[in-house]
């Protein structure tokens, strides 16, 4: 090798190696970069709770899909060091007396107790407009004259609390209005407890009284007791509202000629439960009327105990009550029982379209004095048993009839009111171009998270241990607090259905566990991506079927009221689940990405179900499908 091609060989070698040298201080100072820019973003804490979270979902889910945000976002916002304190608590059975801040840190369901407001100017009117959650004790007692208006009071908020304690007490000529009262609520509580006892004269009106409530809960305890011709009206009570209760005990007690009206009472609502327990007992002279009392709802539930009973001169009138309605039960016992010329007239009673249930039990006996009843143009399927044989006068008594041609539906739109349009349809409306009506999809529950399940499942969960989750969660007796637990564990208590599988979870690895026993570990959880379009007409987009369109099973997940987030999920076998863009119908644009099951099996299905009140079928005889709404969601096989 000559010296030329030494020289070029070391020229080379020493052109590689700086380089070389070059590249990795490149290298060096780049890696030292990304290190100094990541350790300036803060790394999430592994002992969180979503980070566990994350770490089950991994270890549970087999697939490599996109975690759910929405799912994942309902999860506990309590810090790990939070976490670990609540849990020991819970773990010592001594979480009680720190359920207040629980609640804050958790975002739970909590009810707080204010106290009551002392009236101090008993003769001042008052007008209270857009007004909210307070307590009025001896407010307007002993007033002489006036009036006091409550108006849009706790208008549309989350959980409208008012009680009244000795309200207008022994006031003459007092006037009480109460228009709008808690409208649009979720959770709408009110306590008339002495309300207007020993008033004379005046009046109370209760108009558009918590309408389009979620869960009102309404009591009236010795309501207008020993009153005189203090006159009470309820029109629009309750109206549009879902699955409440209210109790009306001592109403009118020893009153004397005391009037009371319910006109358009629980009207269109949905699972309205009444108790009268000793309305108007020994009363004078009282003038009740029930006019279109809980029509065209659905399942209305009234019970009247010891109405009127020793009552003197009593008129009672029920007009169009239960008209329309879905089924339903009321129970009338002891009613009238021992009085004095009482007059009741029910006219065109129970005259509901699918068949509800009446029972009349010791009515107008033991003791009672010419008692006058009527029952004109009344519905099928009622018991009376131990009645007055006298003055007891039945006309135009409705004979059962066998549905014809599977089908319920009688009246066309007047059948199915109280089934809001849109909420059940047939899977040929799921079509590209189909212009349909949607329900309302919004969430109206309230707020709240899911509990870390190191928590959740040291809590009790059943009727059995009621008293104790009563003191966790500081439920009085015969509180709203306590008839939001006392349905929840109602409904995950219930026997499931034919073919079905249910399970309450009031935890995010809970819910994974159940979807997963049912599925297996390739799943994939949807819901309707937000709600536009709700309550409106929209148009069907590209759909497309899950699991290839096949009759298939899924896991579909409901929210129930609860103190912290709790979803009722049951297996439904025999179901098609689509996934469809919904567009808006003048522009075609698409505006939402829904979810909808499809049941092809009803045969199990109760004959008064609203789906077929709305569709006009019965159980087996049509498949049902419904759109997925906010914050409900449906479990599958992935694809």
């Amino acid at each position: 090798m000559d010296r030329r091609s030494v020289k070029l060989n070391i020229s080379l070698l020493l052109f590689f190696f700086f380089l070389s040298s070059s590249s990795t201080a490149y290298s060096l100072a780049q890696t030292n970069a990304q290190i100094k820019k990541s350790s300036l973003v803060p790394k999430e804490n592994p002992f969180t709770v979503k980070a566990s979270l994350v770490r089950y979902w991994n270890k549970q889910i087999s697939n490599k899909l996109p975690k759910p945000d929405f799912l994942f976002s309902k999860a506990s916002p309590l810090s790990a060091v939070e976490a670990a304190f609540f849990t020991n608590l819970a773990t010592q059975k001594s979480l009680s007396d720190h359920v207040s801040s629980l609640c804050s840190a958790a975002k739970l369901l909590c009810f707080s107790n204010s106290k009551a407001d002392i009236d101090k100017t008993p003769n001042k009117d008052a007008d209270f407009a857009v007004y909210s959650n307070k307590k009025f004790a001896n407010y307007g007692s002993a007033r002489l004259g006036g009036g006091d208006n409550f108006k849009n009071y706790s208008d549309g908020i989350n959980f409208a609390s008012g009680e009244f304690t000795k309200y207008s007490r022994s006031s003459t000529g007092h006037r009480e209005d109460f228009a709008s009262y808690a409208a649009d609520g979720n959770v709408a509580t009110g306590n008339f407890t002495s309300y207007a006892a020993g008033a004379t004269g005046g009046a109370g009106t209760f108009q558009n009284y918590m309408p389009r409530v979620n869960v009102p809960d309404l009591r009236f305890a010795s309501y207008d007791s020993d009153g005189n011709n203090h006159k009470l009206t309820f029109k629009s009570y309750v109206g549009d509202t879902n699955s409440g209760r209210e109790f009306f005990i001592s109403y009118a007690k020893n009153g004397n000629g005391v009037p009371a009206e319910f006109a358009t009472y629980g009207d269109t609502s949905n699972v309205i439960g009444s108790s009268f327990n000793g309305y108007g007992e020994s009363g004078n002279a009282a003038n009740d009327s029930f006019k279109a009392y809980s029509s065209n709802s659905n399942n209305p539930n009234n019970n009247f105990k010891n109405y009127g009973s020793g009552g003197n001169s009593g008129i009672d009138s029920f007009e169009s009550y239960r008209d329309s309605a879905n089924a339903g039960t009321d129970t009338f016992t002891s009613y009238a029982r021992g009085s004095s010329s009482s007059k009741v007239n029910f006219l065109n009673y129970g005259k509901s379209f699918n068949e509800g249930k009446d029972t009349f039990k010791g009515y107008g006996t033991q003791g009672a004095k010419f008692p006058t009843v009527g029952f004109k143009v009344y519905g099928v399927n009622n018991s009376f048993k131990e009645y007055s044989p006298k003055g007891v006068n039945f006309a135009g008594y409705t004979k059962k009839t066998a549905p014809t041609g599977g089908s319920l539906k009688t009246s066309g739109e007047r059948v199915n009111r109280w089934v809001e349009e849109g909420k059940f349809f047939r899977e040929s409306m799921l079509k590209e171009g189909t212009v349909m009506k949607m329900p309302d999809i919004r969430d109206k529950m309230p707020g709240r998270s899911f509990l870390p399940r190191t928590i959740s499942s040291k809590l009790p969960f059943s009727t059995k241990e009621l008293t104790e989750l009563k003191a966790i969660f500081h439920a009085q007796d015969n509180s709203t607090m306590e008839h939001v637990i006392l349905n929840a564990l109602a409904e995950c208590e219930r026997a499931p259905s034919p073919g079905e599988t249910k399970r309450c979870v009031g935890s995010i690895e809970d819910m994974i566990d159940f979807a997963v026993s049912i599925l297996g570990h390739n799943v994939i959880v949807r819901t309707t991506d937000n709600v536009a379009g709700s309550k409106g007409d929209i148009m069907i987009g590209k759909v497309k079927g899950i699991n290839g369109g096949r009759v298939t099973q899924s896991v579909s997940c409901h929210q129930s009221l609860y103190p912290y987030l709790l979803y009722y999920c049951h297996s439904v076998p025999k179901v098609r689940v689509y996934q469809a863009d919904i567009l808006n119908v003048v522009a075609k644009t698409k505006i939402n990405h829904g979810v909808a099951i499809c049941h092809v099996d009803t045969s199990s299905w109760s004959p008064g179900h609203g789906a077929f009140v709305a569709l006009g079928s019965g159980p087996g005889l049509i498949e049902v499908c419904h759109w997925i709404f906010e914050n409900d969601m449906t479990w599958a096989m992935a694809d």
